[in-house]
């Protein structure tokens, strides 16, 4: 029998050693790819809408009337005291050296000077729509530009210069993100583990889920399958290093657990591997049908975003359910060190003390906990009244000013603020007269004149004729307000009931505006849509792993109020702690589906423990016993993730910002209240009935009588 064990142990160490080289061929391979995600993002608005959507329509109809898609660059120079000559001749300089630039269309249209001879604008289209060129293009102009000298102002701004500092934004995503991402996760794992060692065996399965994914992600961008954005990258950053290591530590908590039971390692990891792989495979499914539910969306981006997290979670789930174990069965005990479980057959809830105290007053105070903590969330939603959800404008982008900001202030003030990003409207050239007149008497607009064959943006040609392509006439609308403002989408929604309101005008307003407009109303769509489709797939999972229905109805309905609870303090903390305006449209979508996804993981970890324990004990005592032994561990990866989303606030992008500040406090307040507190009394206070309609819920053993064991220990 000994040389039979010695031989087992001797086959599992060369399969983990097998795997393991495996793996790091694999990662040699596709680790790589981690820094060349950026190479293959997109980040134009434009690109994400649906076909439908009038915007897209009129973005076709443009490509007629101008070949060379172009994207304007404003220019724009102020002295506050008055334009001089010599600024004069300084930007006749400059102009001149921007339509040297590769890539820029030219001959630009002259210079334009405002009303109150404090500013000067020039106009400068980029022939191209693509974001990494544009955002090259204007780095061009801005070294031509130069500084601020002389009490002289100098900035970059229109969709161009929006669009460059949000690329420059994201490309912190390959180095800042990462690294610090990496921090967050070492150090919380070396105060978990307390070991110089063990924190290796988490982060480094981590790292090579970020890279299969990385590689997977790349090349189904690379090949049109998806649309990566840099909003989508970063989340896959922060998403997979929080799910694995959240992973990661249940399964070596229950791998310690197993080594207290058992003399062989292979033994230990094959019990706990047993015991843990169905709650991490359920939570990963849940979090992964979740995430395609986004495929439903009529964003293109929503859409990427859910394939693009999606495979992050499917390459964590392979690589801690094979890489990981491989590891931990070649580092044995030691890597546990100084802290080595000995095969004691200790009963492992010695180590939770503080937790079998936690299960113990829950026993006691069962429904008067779960009342309690059911009317402090309810109460926290009252915040909710704060949270405003808008279109963030160019100003309010940013956490911190940039220079297409700066510009969009400065032609804000001395120029129609839509100057240089007209909405267009496209319209048969019989009705372009009186689609015109109605145009020009919506409030907001400040002129409306046709395209002719000028250059784009230039000053009207008298008595030139307009272009006409294919029967139809392109219109240019100058809006009052600045393109990106909250005003300047009221007066394109209003232009167009204007507009398509004139017979037989077949009018389509299109133009930076309308984009925006465009992008709320699918988002808005997208939430009515994909949120009670999301709700329904959770139940369905959870039906199938707890084999139950009050069960899966009760924790989705326990998730859905610390969810709410959640927005209610994240509007209070926006507005009164951060001072933000509101939240993006996009917003409450992803914030529901990362919260209510990943808050349901927890659920998952300690119901399915509790089920577990419940075969065994009765209801009442598998739910103490659950809590006890599950407590510090779900608790520990509640704040590991928490953390690594939080690390999103090194990117200075208030949408960002937003979602991870809401996915940091909602996932805490799901591990410290809704699973620590709420769903162990409320699971207690029903009984075996929590398992309806199962042959369980109808099984009472003696630790349902007694009430629990634990509970009357402790």
């Amino acid at each position: 029998m000994e040389m039979a064990g010695g031989r087992s142990r001797w086959t599992a160490t060369l399969v983990a050693v097998a795997v393991v080289l495996g793996w790091l061929v694999v990662g040699g391979i596709a680790g790589p790819y981690a820094g060349k995600l950026g190479d293959v993002a997109t980040n134009d608005n434009s690109a994400f809408l649906p076909a439908h959507a009038e915007a897209t329509r009129a973005m076709d109809l443009a490509a007629d009337f101008m070949p060379t898609q172009t994207t304007p660059a404003l220019v724009v120079y102020q002295r506050t005291s008055g334009i001089t000559p010599a600024d004069q001749q300084r930007v006749q300089t400059d102009a001149t050296r921007f339509a040297r630039v590769s890539g820029v269309v030219s001959p630009l249209p002259p210079p334009i000077v405002s009303q109150d001879g404090q500013a000067v604008q020039v106009i400068v289209p980029i022939a191209s729509t693509e974001g990494e060129r544009i955002s090259q293009v204007v780095t061009q102009l801005r070294d031509i530009a130069g500084a601020d000298r002389d009490g002289l102002t100098v900035d970059v701004a229109g969709p161009a210069g929006l669009l460059a500092d949000l690329i420059e934004v994201f490309a912190a995503i390959d180095g800042p993100l990462l690294l610090v991402t990496l921090i967050v996760v070492l150090v919380i794992l070396l105060i978990v583990y307390r070991s110089p060692v063990l924190w290796i065996f988490p982060l480094l399965a981590a790292g090579m889920s970020y890279s299969l994914a990385s590689i997977v992600v790349y090349h189904l961008a690379s090949s049109g399958a998806i649309k990566l954005n840099g909003q989508a990258q970063g989340i896959l950053t922060v998403l997979v290093f929080g799910a694995g290591t959240d992973y990661a530590l249940l399964l070596i908590a229950r791998y310690r657990e197993e080594l207290h039971r058992h003399d062989s390692a292979w033994a230990a990891m094959k019990t706990a591997w047993k015991g843990a792989a169905a709650a991490i495979i359920a939570s990963g499914v849940t979090v992964i049908v979740s995430l395609l539910c986004l495929l439903l969306s009529s964003l293109n981006s929503n859409r990427a975003l859910g394939p693009v997290a999606a495979v992050g979670i499917a390459a964590t789930l392979l690589v801690m359910l094979t890489f990981l174990p491989a590891l931990l069965l070649l580092g044995g005990r030691w890597a546990f060190w100084p802290r080595r479980p000995r095969f004691d057959h200790a009963d492992p809830q010695a180590e939770h003390g503080t937790w079998g105290r936690i299960a113990g007053f829950v026993a006691r105070r069962a429904r008067t906990v779960w009342l309690v903590t059911a009317v402090l969330l309810a109460v926290f939603t009252v915040g909710l009244t704060q949270l405003g959800v808008t279109t963030l404008g160019q100003s309010q982008l940013f956490t911190k000013r940039t220079d297409s900001v700066a510009g969009q202030d400065v032609i804000a003030r001395h120029f129609p603020a839509g100057t240089g990003s007209p909405a267009t409207i496209f319209v048969n050239q019989a009705a372009a007269q009186q689609v015109a007149q109605v145009a020009q008497g919506v409030p907001g607009v400040s002129s409306v004149r046709p395209v002719t064959g000028a250059a784009p943006g230039g000053p009207p040609e008298p008595n030139a004729p307009p272009k006409v392509v294919d029967g139809r006439v392109q219109l240019e609308a100058t809006l009052a307000d600045p393109p990106d403002s909250h005003a300047a989408e009221r007066t394109v929604r209003n232009m167009r009931e204007a507009v398509h309101k004139v017979p037989g005008s077949d009018s389509l307003v299109g133009g930076f505006t309308a984009v925006n407009v465009d992008t709320a109303d699918a988002s808005a769509r997208d939430r009515n849509v994909i949120i009670p489709v999301v709700l329904l797939v959770i139940t369905i999972v959870l039906a199938l792993l707890l084999r139950a229905l009050l069960a899966p109805i009760l924790l989705i309905a326990t998730v859905v109020l610390s969810f709410l609870a959640t927005l209610g303090i994240c509007g209070l903390i926006f507005r009164y702690l951060l001072g933000f305006p509101g939240v993006d449209q996009a917003f409450p979508l992803f914030a529901f589906v990362f919260l209510v996804a990943l808050g349901i993981d927890y659920n998952i970890f300690l119901m399915s423990r509790v089920r577990e324990e419940s075969v065994r004990r009765g209801t009442r005592a598998g739910v103490l016993n659950g809590l006890a032994v599950t407590g510090g561990v779900i608790t520990s990866a509640g704040i590991v993730l928490a953390a690594t989303f939080s690390a999103l606030a090194v990117l200075p992008l208030v949408v960002l910002v937003e979602l991870g500040v809401a996915v940091a406090i909602g996932v805490l307040l799901d591990t410290i209240v809704v699973r620590s507190l709420l769903v162990p009394a409320l699971a207690y206070d029903l009984g075996p009935r929590i398992w309806w309609p199962s042959r369980l819920s109808r099984t009472v053993r003696d630790g349902d009588r007694v009430g629990a064991e634990v509970g009357r220990a402790r």
